[in-house]
C-alpha cells in the first residue's frame, strides 16, 4: 500500500531553504576553504547576491537582471545592462567570460540554443546555434566492426568533435538585437584572460577529478601547469584566448571561422593522437546559425515556450508538462508520491518520444506539432490515471504527414554544460543554454585557448534498431539532438519566467521540475530552484543524495519504481517578471549568482 509521508508545504520549502545552504556549503568543502579568495573581489551587490543564495531568497530588482554560473560573468553581463546594453549584449559579455573561467562547461569551441523575446515586436524566437557533424563524416562514425564502440573511446579526441556554433551565435544575436558596440563587449573577458582569473573550487574539483584531461598535452600544459592540477584561489591566465577575443572583436566571428584561429582547430582534431576527426575548414566555413519558431506547450493557462529541433528540450518539457495540465498537483504536497508518480510517468512517456521521433528536422521529417497537440496530450495523460507505475512505456503515434517509422536511438548525454537568463531594462528577455556537452569535451585544447566539443556523441552510435533506421543516427551536416530546454514561460502575451539549466538529459526533468514547483507548489524562484530534484527518464527514480528527496525513496519503491539515490547538480538559472519589478534565481548547486539593479 502507499505509503505517504507527513511533511506539510512549508515544511517541504523550510527543508527546501536548509538544502540550498547545504548545497552552497558541499560544492567541496576542503576546496571551498582553500579558494576563499574566489570571491572577494566581487562588488557589494554581487556579495549581497551571493549572500541571498545561499540564505535561500530571491534577488530582487526592479529595471534589469542576469543570472548564470559564475559570479565574474555575471558582472561582466551586469555592466553592459547598466550601461543601457540590451539582454543579447549582455549575453555576449556574460559567454565570453564563462569561456574562460568555467571552460568545462561551455566556450567558444561548443554550441548554444537561444530563446529571446523581443519586447518592441512583441515576438518570441529561436537561434539554433548546435555544432554540425563534419561533411567527410559516415553513420558509422562511433562503430567499430559494425557494433557501437565505447563510450569515452568515442568521446575523447578529435572523432567526437562537431563544428561549433557558439561564436556565430552571438554574433547573430547582436546583429539582431544588439545596441551596444559588439567590441566593447569583449573588454571584461579580455581583461579577465591576460591580468588572470581566480581558479573557482568547481573548476578546481573537476580539473583533478578527471582522468582524461591531463592525457592530452595541450590541456594538460593549460590545466597541470608543471605537472599539478590548478587549485581553487589559483590566478590562472589565457594568453592565447586573449588573443582570439580580441580578433573577434576587431573582425567579428569570420576570425574565428576562417585563418588562423580556424586552422588551428582543424589542426587540433585531425592530428589528435589515437582517435583522429575529419573537421575540415570547409566546415567551419559554411557554418551559419538558424533562425527557427519557438515551440510552445500551454500549462495552467501559460505558454511554455522554447528550442525545437534538433533540441528535444521543448517538446519534451512540453509534453510533461501538457500531461500533468490535466491533474491539480497544485492539490497535492511537493512531498506526496503520488504527484511524482505523475510526473515520473509523464517524464517516461515523454522521454519515449523524444527516443523513436525527435532528431534534427532539417534532416529527417517529425511529428513536431502533433508531439504537442492537446488531443494527443490528453491520450497520453489517460495513462497516468492509477495509483502505482506504469509496468511499461512506448511512444505514442502522434499526427504527422510522413509515414517512415523510426528505431528507438541509443545516444548517450551527460550533464554539462551552462545557463544564461537575462531581462534588460526595455523588457527583452533571453535564455540560453551553451555547451561544449561533456565535462572538458573532447578534451583538446585549441591554440586559441580554448576546449572542443564532443557534441557528436549525441547522435545515436546505432543507426538503426529492430531494422529501422533512428532517426538521430550520423549524418554529414547534421545536428546532433540535444535536451537542452532554454524556456520563457509566456503569460498574457508577455514573458513570465526566463529558466534554463545544464544537466544532460536530465534538464528537461530539472526544468520542468522547476516550473511545477513555481506554478504549482507557489514556491518563489530561488525555492523552486533549489528544491530537492526526483528525476525519472527511463523507469528509474533518481532521487538527488543528501536530501528530503531521498526520504521517499520507500514509497517510490512501494508504488513500483526502482531508485537510485545519487547527486543531481543541475545549474537553473531563472528570472521572474511581476508587477513590481524582477525576482531572481540561481542554483545553490553551483556557484552562479542573480544580479539586477
Amino acid at each position: 500500500m502507499t505509503r505517504f509521508l507527513a511533511l506539510t508545504v512549508a515544511g517541504f520549502l523550510t527543508a527546501t531553504a536548509l538544502h540550498a545552504q547545504q548545497t552552497a556549503d558541499a560544492v567541496d568543502p576542503e576546496a571551498a576553504s582553500e579558494g576563499a579568495g574566489f570571491d572577494a573581489d566581487l562588488s557589494e551587490a554581487a556579495q549581497a547576491a551571493l549572500a541571498a543564495k545561499d540564505a535561500g531568497r530571491p534577488t530582487e530588482a526592479q529595471d534589469w537582471m542576469v543570472a548564470a554560473a559564475n559570479p565574474l560573468a555575471v558582472e561582466a553581463g551586469a555592466k553592459v545592462l547598466r550601461d543601457g546594453g540590451s539582454a543579447a549584449d549582455a549575453m555576449v559579455a556574460v559567454q565570453a567570460v564563462l569561456g574562460l573561467v568555467e571552460p568545462q562547461s561551455s566556450g567558444l569551441g561548443g554550441g548554444a540554443f537561444l530563446v529571446y523575446y523581443d519586447a518592441t515586436q512583441g515576438v518570441l524566437t529561436t537561434l539554433d546555434g548546435r555544432e554540425t557533424a563534419p561533411l567527410d563524416v559516415t553513420p558509422q562514425l562511433f562503430q567499430q566492426d559494425g557494433e557501437p564502440m565505447g563510450f569515452w573511446d568515442a568521446v575523447v579526441g578529435g572523432r567526437s568533435v562537431g563544428t561549433p556554433g557558439t561564436p556565430k551565435l552571438m554574433e547573430r544575436a547582436h546583429q539582431m538585437w544588439g545596441r551596444a558596440e559588439w567590441s566593447s563587449l569583449f573588454t571584461d573577458a579580455i581583461g579577465l584572460a591576460e591580468d588572470g582569473f581566480p581558479v573557482s573550487p568547481r573548476l578546481a574539483t573537476l580539473v583533478a577529478e578527471d582522468e582524461y584531461l591531463g592525457t592530452i598535452e595541450s590541456a594538460a600544459s593549460y590545466f597541470f601547469p608543471g605537472g599539478t592540477a590548478i587549485a581553487a584561489g589559483d590566478t590562472l591566465q589565457n594568453p592565447a584566448y586573449a588573443a582570439t577575443l580580441r580578433a573577434l572583436a576587431e573582425t567579428g566571428s569570420d576570425a574565428f571561422y576562417t585563418g588562423e584561429i580556424a586552422q588551428g582547430i582543424v589542426d587540433t582534431v585531425q592530428n589528435a593522437a589515437g582517435s583522429p576527426g575529419t573537421l575540415s575548414m570547409t566546415d567551419l566555413a559554411i557554418y551559419d546559425t538558424v533562425e527557427r519558431p519557438a515551440v510552445c506547450a500551454p500549462y495552467r493557462g501559460a505558454e511554455v515556450c522554447g528550442m525545437g529541433p534538433p533540441s528535444s528540450g521543448a517538446l519534451t518539457v512540453g509534453q510533461i508538462l501538457g500531461m500533468l495540465d490535466a491533474y491539480e498537483l497544485g492539490e497535492m504536497s511537493p512531498d506526496d508520491p503520488q504527484a511524482w508518480r505523475l510526473i515520473g510517468d509523464a517524464s517516461r512517456l515523454a522521454f519515449a518520444d523524444r527516443g523513436r521521433y525527435m532528431a534534427d528536422s532539417d534532416f529527417v521529417p517529425m511529428p513536431t506539432e502533433g508531439l504537442v497537440n492537446p488531443d494527443y496530450l490528453k491520450g497520453r495523460a489517460a495513462q497516468l490515471g492509477g495509483s502505482e507505475a506504469l509496468d511499461e512505456v512506448s511512444a505514442g503515434a502522434p499526427e504527422w504527414s510522413h509515414a517512415l517509422r523510426y528505431g528507438d536511438g541509443d545516444a548517450i548525454e551527460l550533464p554539462s554544460t551552462s545557463h544564461i537568463s537575462i531581462v534588460d531594462a526595455d523588457g527583452n528577455a533571453l535564455s540560453m543554454t551553451t555547451t561544449i556537452e561533456n565535462g572538458f569535451g573532447s578534451r583538446l585544447f585549441a591554440p586559441g585557448g580554448f576546449l572542443l566539443n564532443n557534441e557528436l556523441t549525441d547522435f545515436s552510435f546505432s543507426t538503426h534498431s529492430e531494422g529501422y533506421p533512428i532517426a538521430n543516427r550520423v549524418e554529414p551536416g547534421k545536428r546532433p539532438r540535444s535536451s537542452m530546454a532554454p524556456t520563457i514561460v509566456m503569460q498574457d502575451g508577455a514573458p513570465y519566467l526566463v529558466i534554463g539549466s545544464p544537466g544532460g538529459s536530465r534538464i528537461i526533468g530539472y526544468v520542468a521540475q522547476a516550473i511545477i514547483n513555481h506554478m504549482d507548489w507557489d514556491m518563489d524562484v530561488q525555492q523552486a530552484l533549489a528544491a530537492p530534484h526526483l528525476v525519472n527518464r527511463f523507469g528509474t527514480f533518481d532521487l538527488e543524495e543528501g536530501t528530503s528527496a531521498a526520504e521517499l525513496e520507500s514509497a517510490l519503491q512501494e508504488i513500483g519504481y526502482e531508485t537510485n539515490i545519487r547527486d543531481l547538480t543541475s545549474g537553473l538559472h531563472a528570472i521572474r517578471i511581476t508587477d513590481g519589478g524582477l525576482q531572481g534565481g540561481a542554483d545553490p548547486r553551483r556557484e552562479g549568482i542573480a544580479l539586477g539593479e
